[in-house]
């Protein structure tokens, strides 16, 4: 009888080394990736530890990017309204000036007057996802009527500034407190609308022309506000751009970590494919030649 030490033990392993070629080549070809375990390329997946950290960074600041130029862009619509009521309060004023305006006519201009206030507070009161946009930091309502106040209403919300970090070392104001873009000392939107209809009910020419000066005042104020928003949604836009551009040149490292060419990856798969079947039949070969030298001559 003939005895082959270790034979069988050498097939296995042939075998079993072949099997997991095949298991490597499949893998590869089903996730598109040649690192799928950090044993795979242990310094390939290391950098896509720190690449996934960088990603999810850019995630959130994207995320957060969208989320305060959405409510920038509102913002910028309203005072885009504010701006076009308040020029037309001037052009009703400088009629209303005219000495030579009926008492009834003076009447009628200081209700489209009050009609334009009530329009600046219902835009005032705009909110953004259910949340005040000019409330500072308080939700609700952020103008609500108040006979007791010079302006017919009273300010609920408070002077708070929300800022937002869209990235790494940059961060931007989300919103303007109506305190600020409405009832600010000397150009109050609010109070410049409010006496000008009182002026048309009550005033004299002159005090009609002074309440529509403050108008004019409270216009200008307004606009430079609203420049502020557009330099925010023109900052917020340019980050928006940086951060796709971030996100390409990561997906492109990542690749080049850890992607592989499907056409090589294919070839590889029927490439383990073959040289296992060549490997199970020479191992059946093998073990049948094996068997036989047990067997008395």
């Amino acid at each position: 009888m003939r005895f082959v030490a270790n034979i069988s033990n050498d097939v296995i392993a042939n075998i079993e080394n072949s099997d997991t070629s095949v298991e490597t080549a499949l893998q590869e070809v089903s996730t598109g990736q040649k690192v799928n375990q950090p044993s795979d390329d242990p310094a390939a997946a290391a950098a896509m530890v720190e690449l996934q950290a960088q990603g999810a960074n850019i995630d959130q600041y994207t995320s957060n990017t969208e989320s305060v130029l959405s409510q920038a862009q509102d913002a910028d619509s309203v005072l885009t309204s504010v701006v076009s009521l308040l020029n037309q309060a001037i052009t009703l004023g400088t009629e209303g000036a005219n000495t030579y305006e009926a008492a009834s006519d003076r009447d009628s201009i200081a209700s489209q007057v009050s009609g334009l206030l009530s329009s600046v507070v219902s835009l005032a009161n705009t909110t953004y996802q259910g949340i005040s946009l000019f409330g500072g930091t308080v939700n609700g309502t952020a103008f609500t009527a108040d006979s007791s106040s010079s302006t017919g209403y009273t300010y609920n919300g408070n002077s708070s500034v929300n800022t937002v970090q869209v990235g790494a070392s940059l961060s931007v104001q989300a919103n303007i407190p109506g305190d600020t873009l409405f009832t600010a000392s000397g150009s109050s939107v609010l109070g410049a609308l409010s006496d000008l209809a009182t002026a048309l009910k009550t005033g004299t020419s002159a005090q009609i022309g002074s309440a529509t000066t403050e108008i004019t005042t409270a216009l200008n104020y307004v606009s430079d506000q609203h420049a502020v928003y557009g330099n925010t949604i023109n900052q917020l836009q340019s980050q928006e751009t940086y951060l796709a551009s971030d996100t390409v040149s990561l997906s492109t490292t990542e690749t080049s970590l850890i992607g592989i060419d499907t056409a090589t990856a294919a070839e590889d798969l029927t490439q383990a494919e073959t040289d296992n079947n060549a490997v199970l039949s020479a191992s059946a070969k093998v073990l049948q030649n094996t068997l036989l030298t047990y067997l008395p001559n």
